[in-house]
Formats: C-alpha cells, structure tokens, sequence
C-alpha cells in the first residue's frame, strides 16, 4: 500500500507576449503559464499535472491547486486507481469549494491539473503511457472511470458499455495502424494576429514543407485583414510547388464537407468568441471566398443556443461551427450537442475536470457521431492531448478519418517527454513506459521561469527597474 504525502505546486510563466506567440482577436497579450502540481507519495512513484492559464492570475490557480490536492492526502493509491471515477467524483465533492463553482471556473482547472496529476500517477504505477493504461482497459474499466454524473440523459451507462464493447474486438488494430502512420495533425503556430503577413506566408509554406495540410488562422479584428490573410494562407497551401518533394496532392474528394482546396489543404478560422451571434453571422459569410471548413468558437463559449444559430445560418454557405476550447464542463458539450450546434466538439485537456471528465465527453460525442479535434497549442497541451485522441480514436470513436488534433511548435522543449511530429504532418504515438501522462517539466525549465522568483523573471524585473 503507497499512500499520498503531499504535493507542490509550481506557478511557471514564459514571456510569449514579447514575440506575438498565442495572440488573436480576444487575447492579445498572453505568457503561456502552467499551474504545474506533483503529487508526492510514500515511495518514488510521483504524479504531475498542470493547467494552463495566459499569465495573470495563475497564481490563484496554484493555490486552488492546493485545495483540491489536499483531498487527495493520506488516500492509498490502489484504492483510488481501482475505481477512478469515484477518486473524481471525490475530487469535486467538498461542499464548500463547490460552492465557488460548481464544476467551472477556477475551481474547475484547479481541479483538473488534480486529476490530471493523478492519472499520470496511475499511468506511470503500471509503467505505461496514459493513453495505453486506458485503452487496454475493458469496456468495464473505462465506463467506471468515467464522471457520469448530469450526462445520463445523453448517453447511459449501458449506452456507453455497448459502445465501448463494439470497438473493443478491433482495439489492437487500430493501435498498430496509428504507430504506423501517426495521428493527424493540423498547424496553427502560422496564423497569429500578432504576425507580420511575411511571417504569416514563411510559417505557412515551412508547415506544408513538414507535410501538414490542414491550417487554422485567427480573425475577429479586422474583416479586410482576415480577407487578405486568408487569400494569403490559400495562396499558399492551394499551390502544388509549394508541396514536399515527392509529395502528391490529396484528393479534395475524400475530405468531403471540408472545403479542401485543389491540393488537399483545409483552412479553418478561429475568432476566441469576440462576437456577438448576429455579428459571427455576418463576418464569416464575408470570408466565404477563403473557404473555411469552420469557424471555431465564434461567440461567447457557453452559449448554447447561440452557437445553434450561426450554425444554422452558416450552413447553406458550407461552413461549420467548431468549439470547446473554454466549455467549462461536460455539461455544456452535452448541449451542444443535444442542440446540435457544432459540427466539431473541441475538448480541452485542462478546461475539464481531468482525464475523467474528458471520457464523458468523448462518449457523447461517438454517440452523437461528432468528430473530436482538440484543442492544443498553449503550454503542454499538445503533450495532453495526443493521449486523449489516441484514446478516442483506438477505444472510443474507432475512426480519425474527419479527425485532426492541433499542433502548435511553442515550448516543447521544456518537457521531459516533448511529443512529435513526422514527415507527413502527424503526431507521433507517444510510447516511453515511464512517461506517463507526458506532462513532467523539467527541472531546469521551473528554476528558470517559475514566478515571479525564477532566474528569468528576476532578470526582467532588474531590467525594468533600470529603465
């Protein structure tokens, strides 16, 4: 029996506002920060998470942190690895910290980084990535890992057994044809507001160069600026001399309902909710010429019936809706899906309450047969969530043929187990046995950028104190 000692949590912020990095119409100036926990028990065995925040205020993350994590204190972990949905469901039961919710907000992430940290523990107790500790599960084990809780009038229990029966017998199949070719991948590292269209163009051509070929670009701050630089990614990714040597363009024919261009490549908008429905409406009907296959989060995120209504207005014109990046629990994808106002649900490995809360999410949307494409980018996520689309893709859905998981080329070097990118634009399958949850930093990385006592900070400050 190895119980939990304790935990420490780091407040990590990297000054990605100085090159423009993560900038679009909503959030125009972001340091890329992790609340970064580890989980301490009585043996060697260790557990990291993090959630990730755009700067100010991930301190008040980190001490919320240490609230959900103290629950965890003294708890053996066999007992809370056998029955992970219930360690969730204990995890967001204090009465008093869900008053300051419930299950959203602050309190939400906080306790995600938790999970998310336990998971890794368990993920690592068994010497297996996370994503293989799941889909070597029964159908049994991962319905008991699952936060049910609100949702059972979408998808049962039982619903969610027979689903997870019916994938099972191919399992092995579909685990050995991703480590073959990778997971699908799609690049966003390109289309910041903050960049200059030469760099913009240079990003672009460099992505179809790493063989990517679906592109997603932020607007929302300028209608004639989105226009010309939607022509200008287009002009790009639509020009065969621009493909990798030997490469042959994809048949637009077999990405139907994308709006593909005549090499293949898909284009898709992000506008971080900073309009209003009439306005989405309207501003995305004017970028029909630069043929976007969605439109990712184009009003505010927990609006429902909003996000129903661009959807059925941007229909006729061939467009999409896409969200989940801020969906602040499983409860809202339910109505979305229920309502049918996305085509694409976009989980977010820390907007959820953990791995627990993502498993429910992604059961609604296979029952629904909505695509999941994550969201990603930011710090660390694109580490999360390649996990939680092989999971998806191998256990859950059974499919990544209208799937693609974002990929932006930010800080990966701070991680001990970075993920990776092949040749044709694919994620790698992440297959170290002692990496967990993929998600530990390393040490070095904390001494240099914690805040605001890391070795960076403390120069920034001296430097601004001498201006």
């Amino acid at each position: 029996m190895v119980k939990i000692t304790g935990y420490v949590t780091h407040d990590v912020r990297f000054p990605t506002s100085l090159s423009g990095d993560g900038t679009d119409a909503m959030n125009t100036e972001c340091d890329y920060s992790s609340a970064y926990v580890v989980l301490k028990t009585e043996s060697d065995l260790t557990g990291y998470g993090m959630t990730f925040t755009i700067g100010r205020g991930n301190e008040i993350v980190c001490d919320t942190i240490k609230l959900v994590a103290q629950r965890l204190v003294g708890k053996d972990t066999e007992e809370l690895f056998a029955d992970m949905g219930a360690a969730w469901s204990m995890l967001t039961a204090d009465p008093q910290l869900r008053w300051v919710g419930p299950e959203k907000g602050v309190i939400h992430i906080a306790t995600g980084a938790v999970d998310n940290a336990l998971w890794d523990l368990y993920a690592r107790s068994r010497n297996k990535p996370l994503w293989k500790l799941i889909v070597d599960m029964s159908p049994e084990e991962i319905v008991r890992s699952t936060a049910f809780r609100y949702i059972t009038d979408a998808i049962t229990k039982e619903e969610a057994l027979e689903l997870l029966k019916a994938k099972a017998a191919t399992k092995a199949e579909r685990e050995k044809r991703v480590r073959e070719v990778g997971y699908p991948a799609y690049v966003t590292s390109a289309g910041w507001l903050g960049y200059s269209d030469e760099k913009v163009k240079k990003l672009t051509v460099d992505a179809v160069q790493a063989g990517f070929n679906h592109f997603k670009m932020k607007v929302g701050a300028d209608r004639d600026s989105d226009l010309r630089r939607g022509l200008l990614i287009r002009s790009v990714i639509d020009d065969p001399a621009h493909l990798p040597a030997g490469h042959k363009p994809r048949d637009p024919a077999t990405l139907e309902g994308k709006n593909a261009g005549p090499t293949g490549a898909v284009l898709m908008i992000d506008s971080n909710q900073v309009w209003d429905v009439p306005q989405a409406i309207e501003w995305v009907r004017e970028l029909e010429p630069i043929k976007p296959w969605f439109i990712e989060e184009p009003t505010a995120p927990d609006d429902v019936l909003g996000h129903a209504a661009i959807r059925k207005a941007l229909k006729p014109h061939g467009i999409g809706v896409a969200t989940g990046e801020h969906a602040h629990n499983r409860i809202i994808f339910k109505q979305l899906l229920q309502a049918e106002a996305i085509d694409v649900v976009q989980i977010d490995s820390c907007r959820l309450a953990g791995v627990s809360e993502v498993l429910a999410v992604l059961l609604m949307a296979a029952k629904f047969g909505v695509p999941v494409c994550p969201h990603a980018g930011g710090v660390g996520l694109c580490e999360y969530v390649i996990h939680l689309s092989l999971i998806d893709y191998i256990a859950v859905s059974g499919t990544m043929e209208r799937n693609v998981l974002e990929f932006v080329d930010h800080l990966h070097e701070h991680f001990l187990y970075p993920c990776s990118i092949n040749a044709q634009g694919r994620y790698n399958v992440p297959d170290n046995t002692k990496e967990g949850y993929s998600i530990q930093m390393h040490e070095s990385s904390i001494a240099e950028f914690e805040f605001p006592k890391g070795s960076y900070w403390v120069g920034a400050a001296a430097k601004k104190a001498q201006s």
